[in-house]
């Protein structure tokens, strides 16, 4: 469809990859900090496109933008991470105009999330709508997208009950350490890592087990004293974790490192150790399983929790496609109305001038001319007219570049810059 184009040449285009075709190794190649984000969207500037957007969490990294060829976009990704583009070629997917509006949209509404109805992702989109914007790099196309987006995922969260009994990672984690650890209450927690995922972690664990053991260790103090604060829990320093280590019985790692920050080496056991890896990439040595005292839990195993909360969830889906579809072709009618409205408002001008000749002619040839009927009466048809035009134009079959070039010629207005 051409309501997506920019120019002659420039598409819409979502390029990336997903916890659907990429395992946790692969995610993590892929995945980008903050200073790889940036960096990414300066080389943008620099190569001239004008509007993406880059989202990159544990689950997914994403670039949503206009370009000539999905190519300029995928480079772009492979040249500020760790990936190939024979990596990407295996795991990834390029869609294109309507097709990365639908997938744009699910992704918001959690339809796309590893555990559906997980809303996280939204204020991702917001974050990297803000980076971009800050830069020049988000037009009005992009900036009405991301607020129809926003206003879907508003629409699904409370009029329906997809996201019902609140489930995450976070919450998938807790779920299985109660699931698998007996008397969980009386046992010691370790939580090492007090980013997103590990504040969320901790919040479920204090709400869920009812324990008063846990312990949280950060390499910045400070923020795990935020934390702790606000759940009154113990803070133990990270020189310290080591020995906290070999008190606990369940160790949850969500220290979002780009290497890994627990190994073997660190491990000085005397009981079993249940170790919950939550970062992306890896934050665990898979050389722990060496040490017989261990059992090692990925997130990708977590995200595949089909509990009943799941299957509720799942019977809600087609009313979210619904909303989906109704504020998608919201906004397409208002992508394609930008598109063509200076014609129609061309349109109107040009007929406006037509009439105001035509008046003056009459004014000259009739005795008893009725000029304010006549301006009453032109203006309605002048109205009629441009709306059957804006009607042609607005309709779902119509090819609008065609149209708004014939509508030039016949009535040899100039053309409009799109």
């Amino acid at each position: 469809m051409d309501t997506f184009t920019i120019g002659k040449h420039l598409s819409f285009y979502a390029i990336g990859l997903s916890y659907k075709k990429a395992d946790a190794e692969m995610r993590g190649k892929f995945s980008l900090d903050e200073n790889a984000k940036s960096n990414l969207l300066h080389q943008a500037k620099n190569d001239g496109i004008e509007s993406l957007l880059v989202t990159s969490t544990c689950n997914r990294t994403e670039i949503y933008g206009f370009a000539e060829h999905p190519f300029q976009l995928i480079k772009l990704l492979c040249e500020n991470s760790n990936g190939t583009v024979e990596d990407f070629q295996q795991v990834a997917y390029v869609y294109k105009n309507k097709e990365a509006l639908n997938h744009m949209f699910r992704v918001g509404t959690g339809l796309d999330s590893q555990i559906l109805g997980d809303f996280e992702i939204i204020s991702q989109i917001k974050q990297s709508f803000n980076d971009s914007k800050k830069l020049g790099l988000a037009n009005s196309y992009v900036e009405r997208l991301v607020n129809a987006v926003i206003q879907a995922s508003k629409k699904v969260k409370n009029e329906t009950d997809l996201s019902s009994g609140a489930t995450s990672v976070s919450f998938a984690s807790v779920q299985y350490i109660m699931n698998n650890v007996p008397d969980i209450g009386n046992k010691n927690i370790l939580l090492f890592g007090t980013g997103k995922i590990g504040r969320n972690t901790c919040e479920n664990l204090v709400k869920h087990t009812k324990n008063e053991h846990i312990v949280l260790i950060n390499r910045t103090k400070a923020t795990a004293e935020k934390v702790a604060g606000k759940f009154n829990l113990i803070v133990k320093d990270y020189a310290d974790l080591q020995l906290e280590i070999q008190k606990t019985d369940v160790l949850v790692v969500a220290t979002g490192a780009q290497n890994p920050t627990v190994d073997a080496e660190i491990l000085k056991l005397k009981k079993p150790l249940l170790i919950l890896d939550l970062s992306i990439p890896k934050n665990v040595d898979e050389n722990v399983k060496a040490n017989e005292n261990v059992t090692l839990v990925h997130l990708d195993h977590l995200s595949q929790v089909t509990d009943e909360t799941i299957e509720k969830r799942k019977e809600h889906i087609p009313a979210a496609e619904n909303i989906i579809e109704e504020v998608m072709t919201e906004f397409l009618t208002w992508s394609k109305t930008r598109k063509f409205a200076p014609t129609i408002h061309s349109l109107k001008e040009k007929l406006g001038s037509i009439k105001q000749i035509e008046l003056n002619y009459q004014r000259k040839k009739l005795e008893n001319f009725n000029e304010e009927q006549a301006e009453i009466i032109s203006n309605r048809i002048i109205q009629k007219i441009t709306n059957h035009f804006a009607n042609h134009l607005k309709n779902e079959d119509t090819v609008v570049d065609e149209s708004i070039e014939w509508i030039n010629k016949v009535f040899q207005i100039e053309a409009v810059e799109k």
